[in-house]
């Protein structure tokens, strides 16, 4: 569940990142930016772009031995665990109880990682929600696509930079989870949005890579500052 480190792969031979978040060189960017399309829409993932979350704090919190801690983490964070649960074939709930009846040993504290998981997210990420804003008065739609459960929605109920969206798709509602292109073609079908217009970020390479070949532009999220200085670049050629 954490950001894989920065890769190019599978970029064109003469592209390398303009920084550390970014899939475009100076050098690339007229060829780049030949389409005809300005830039109208920005996309965002959830998690680690718009808030943060703490998983190992979380656990410390809850589940003080560390031997129980670490098994119990192996537990939540195997067997594709999470893509089921961002899937959302099956309810949270379902998932949980399977879970209980396959470690009984461990059901408490998988009931305490199924009540308590919103507070996982523990913050909105530094910058962004100033950013959004900015964003958005200047004229910009703001989406975003993320990979989610259900409980997604008691999380965008508690902090205010999701009020900022102007629509978004979550995998668990959509049963397609990112990098599958369909998840992106929900979001294209459902705001009626040019993927030459779009430009999308996460902080996983190979979600941004699947973006770009859907036709969107695309940035690796580290930061708001890197973010913010990534997308101008785009902005200043494009529009």
């Amino acid at each position: 569940m954490t950001s894989p480190p920065h890769t190019t792969r599978g970029l064109p031979n003469n592209m390398s990142p303009v920084s550390p978040g970014s899939f475009y060189t100076i050098t690339s960017l007229k060829s780049l930016f030949s389409m005809q399309h300005n830039i109208h829409n920005l996309i965002f993932d959830f998690g680690k772009v718009l808030v943060d979350y703490d998983f190992e704090a979380f656990f410390s919190r809850f589940i003080p031995d560390q031997q129980r801690r670490w098994t119990v983490m192996t537990i939540l964070y195997s067997d594709s665990l999470p893509q089921r649960l961002d899937r959302g074939d099956y309810t949270f709930e379902q998932l949980m109880q399977e879970l209980i009846l396959r470690y009984p040993d461990f059901a408490d504290e998988i009931l305490i990682f199924s009540r308590h998981y919103t507070e996982i997210v523990t913050a909105e990420v530094s910058g962004m929600r100033t950013l959004l804003t900015q964003l958005k008065s200047e004229g910009y739609h703001l989406y975003g696509l993320t990979n989610w459960c259900s409980k997604v929605h008691d999380t965008m109920r508690q902090y205010d930079i999701f009020r900022l969206l102007d629509g978004h798709i979550i995998s668990s509602e959509v049963h397609t989870i990112k990098p599958e292109p369909a998840i992106y073609q929900c979001l294209l079908d459902r705001y009626h949005l040019h993927p030459s217009e779009c430009v999308f970020t996460d902080d996983k390479a190979e979600n941004v890579e699947a973006a770009t070949r859907m036709g969107m532009h695309g940035i690796v999220f580290h930061d708001a500052k890197q973010y913010e200085r990534d997308l101008r670049i785009i902005l200043q050629h494009k529009n």
